[in-house]
């Protein structure tokens, strides 16, 4: 089951944003809240409000404990600029843009299945162990 929260044009640039949200994608929901508690950026605790939220949603919506779930994704998307103007030298102006985003974090609770397949890749990627060096025999020496 699948559970989403959305925060719609919070106050901070996508780019900054999205610099938190990586750091959380994949984690248990309870583990991610507590690693936003000591990220110091803005953005950390926009998400971690929303990740509340989402956290809620599962608990209220469909009967989903908190432990049980994992960040499926966390989505920053830009939202609208507002533009402003900032006056210069000579009387000219210089754009201002104060950036927005809109967060949206999935919460899943179903456990990723391994396949075959790829257990087979994974094992196909380990080292031999290296070929011990041959002996010569008395004989055989030069």
């Amino acid at each position: 089951m699948q559970v989403i929260a959305t925060h719609r044009y919070a106050r901070i640039s996508a780019f900054k944003a999205r610099e938190v949200s990586r750091e959380i994608q994949g984690l248990p929901a309870i583990d991610a809240l507590q690693q936003l508690a000591f990220i110091p950026k803005k953005a950390a605790p926009l998400i971690a409000k929303t990740l509340k939220s989402a956290i809620a949603n599962a608990e209220h919506n469909n009967n989903i404990r908190p432990e049980l779930l994992v960040i499926r994704e966390a989505v920053i998307g830009e939202a609208p600029t507002i533009k402003r103007i900032r006056p210069k030298a000579r009387g000219s102006a210089g754009p201002i843009r104060k950036r927005s985003s809109h967060i949206r974090i999935v919460l899943t609770d179903e456990v990723p299945i391994v396949r075959r397949a790829d257990k087979a890749a994974s094992s196909k990627g380990r080292k031999k162990p290296a070929p011990t060096p041959a002996v010569l025999t008395e004989t055989e020496q030069p």
